[in-house]
């Protein structure tokens, strides 16, 4: 229910200490601290991929795009988190588009200065290795899902997951802040936002949840689970 059971992070490796260019000293000068603003591409599909992003603060977008077009988002990810990792795996070329979802600051490093810091500081070895398997396990989870589950189940569990992975325990109660728009969920979930407007409203006529523009408060968890099939992450 903390970020330790994210699949984004990895418990007792302190990221924002080893790669924060704050905290490099001498070194930080040789590293890019940028702000990307609203909107603002960081990469797309077939740019050279020389580069990975550790997010400072803010929010971003992975995704691609179909071949007619159509914008098929992946995962939105924030704060503490890493993306634009497969160099290391030998990918040369991108083929997600990683867009700014709000102001975003990132500390970006080069292929060789993080083969350098992996040296360094061995755990991270440890967290990329599950980045990359736990993204991968994903992105199978989602597939079984858009085959063999409908709408309005793919809804239901992708709103207990995010309250699983990002909400934060207020009492009997979970939030979880910063709440995607009705849209961003459909795109998650390939739904349409209809479908995921129906899910929410029949979820708080249950009582089961509240949500704004600002935040998903769940006022059950485990009603939320049941809604979901009674399986938990």
């Amino acid at each position: 229910m903390n970020h330790s059971n994210s699949l984004w992070y990895l418990e007792n490796v302190d990221l924002t200490n080893i790669m924060c260019p704050n905290k490099f000293g001498a070194a930080k000068d040789k590293l890019l601290h940028k702000t990307f603003k609203k909107g603002e591409k960081i990469y797309l599909p077939g740019e050279y991929a020389d580069k990975i992003f550790f997010i400072m603060e803010g929010r971003v977008k992975i995704g691609a795009y179909s071949q007619s077009g159509k914008e098929i988002t992946k995962a939105i990810i924030g704060s503490g988190e890493v993306f634009g990792e497969m160099p290391l795996a030998g990918e040369s070329q991108r083929r997600n588009f990683a867009i700014a979802m709000e102001a975003t600051t990132c500390c970006i490093l080069s292929v060789a200065q993080m083969k350098s810091m992996l040296k360094d500081h061995g755990p991270l070895n440890l967290f990329f290795m599950k980045i990359m398997g736990s993204r991968m396990l994903e992105m199978e989870k989602r597939l079984e899902s858009l085959v063999f589950k409908d709408s309005r189940t793919r809804v239901v569990e992708y709103l207990r997951d995010l309250c699983q992975q990002k909400g934060q325990r207020v009492g009997y109660e979970w939030v979880v802040r910063k709440f995607l728009t009705h849209q961003e969920i459909a795109n998650l979930t390939a739904t349409s936002r209809q479908t995921v407007t129906t899910v929410l409203n029949e979820l708080e006529g249950k009582n089961i949840l509240t949500y704004n523009r600002r935040r998903m408060l769940v006022r059950d968890l485990d009603a939320l689970v049941k809604e979901a099939g009674g399986n938990t992450n």
